[in-house]
């Protein structure tokens, strides 16, 4: 069954999300239960930390997205005076 949602929202809101839907060929409406649904699918994917298990996956998924090996204390150091006395400021 089909629920009607009324939602308040600015003018100058509602014309980027109108504006948006009509570049993706859409209706509002459709645009809006689109970013809703991935919304609530971006928040089921990510797992709280707060059991051991959870923190052991992510761990181990950060480790096997990066490349390389950190560089000890002693390195960023090196860095961070290499840096400064270049004098190129960020």
């Amino acid at each position: 069954m089909s629920m009607r949602v009324q939602v308040i929202i600015e003018e100058e809101e509602a014309a980027r999300f109108k504006s948006q839907a009509h570049k993706e060929s859409k209706s509002l409406s459709a645009w809006l239960r689109e970013a809703g649904k991935r919304m609530l699918e971006m928040n089921q994917r990510e797992q709280p930390l707060t059991e051991p298990g959870a923190l052991r996956v992510f761990f181990q998924e950060c480790n096997e997205r990066e490349q390389g090996s950190e560089p000890d204390w002693e390195g960023h150091k090196i860095l961070i005076l290499e840096g400064f006395q270049s004098g190129k400021r960020p």
